[in-house]
């Protein structure tokens, strides 16, 4: 009996999930963008069957067609196949990017916050310093100085990003310090360690989490960015910023060469920050 009231329970809140996804076709659109690019960086051979690197020089610069969906480079390169095996390049540096400034910011935000005092203060005007600088143009110094190579740009994508994630986790933690049930751990000789450990952390991180969602998406378009300009992994390994920096000289004649994989990386980017949006919403209920 006990088995037989608790797979409806269980059951329900699915169904209510799918209900709610049915009602937002834009959403789940975006789900299945992320999910088809992450099977791209994956498993690309499953998704095309040309070489990124192999190229038909009496097929340069194919217009879109069946047999060619994105058309073919100056090289005879098929397009699509460059865009699908690049999505492993860029999202590799994408989530190594986000990785770092979370991890990084998060640890900074916490130590300003919990401990306080004069560190608090020092910590956030290093913070603000880094605010004031725009993040791409923070990014380009530091890969800069690194070298150019796709981990220098996601190195230097997640130092930009380092800021932003200290701000908002130590606002976090400062509400989370003032909670009643911080004061009473105290008050139960709790020792600093033990709260930070087991009440300010777990209540904190939400709201980083949730940025994390949102930075995705910059993360990815700060990556190609870099790659346009020149700082990221150099041809012919296929990127999304660098396919799209290929085809820039031959937009007036042959438009399909940067515009198709702009359009491939501007989705993505979209549906990425459709789906970091879905989640604070839910996130702030």
């Amino acid at each position: 009996m006990t088995v037989q009231l608790a797979a409806p329970a269980l059951a329900n809140p699915l169904v209510k999930r799918l209900g709610e996804l049915t009602r937002q076709p834009i959403l789940v659109g975006a789900w299945i963008v992320v999910l088809v690019v992450i099977g791209w960086a994956v498993a690309p051979g499953l998704f095309t069957s040309y070489s990124p690197y192999d190229g038909d020089t009496g097929a340069s610069f194919a217009p879109p067609s069946a047999e060619h969906w994105f058309g073919t480079d100056r090289l005879g390169r098929d397009l699509f196949a460059r865009s699908v095996y690049g999505a492993h390049t860029t999202l590799t540096a994408t989530l190594l990017a986000v990785l770092i400034a979370f991890g990084v910011g998060t640890l900074i935000g916490l130590l300003a916050g919990f401990v306080g005092g004069i560190i608090d203060t020092a910590v956030m005007r290093v913070v603000d310093v880094f605010l004031a600088i725009p993040s791409l143009l923070l990014a380009m110094v530091v890969v800069s100085v690194l070298g150019y190579s796709t981990q220098n740009i996601a190195l230097a994508v997640g130092i930009s990003s380092i800021a932003s994630f200290a701000r908002v986790m130590r606002a976090q933690v400062l509400a989370v310090v003032t909670q009643d049930y911080v004061k009473a751990a105290y008050g139960l000789g709790v020792g600093r360690l033990g709260v930070m450990v087991r009440h300010v952390i777990p209540n904190s991180l939400s709201s980083v989490i949730a940025l994390a969602a949102l930075e995705v998406g910059t993360a990815v378009l700060a990556v190609a960015s870099l790659g346009f300009l020149g700082y990221g992994a150099p041809p012919p390994q296929p990127e999304w910023g660098l396919l799209v920096a290929e085809g820039r000289d031959y937009v007036a004649v042959h438009p399909w060469a940067s515009i198709l994989p702009g359009v491939a990386l501007a989705i993505v980017v979209i549906a990425t920050h459709r789906i970091s949006t879905s989640y604070r919403k839910e996130h702030r209920r």
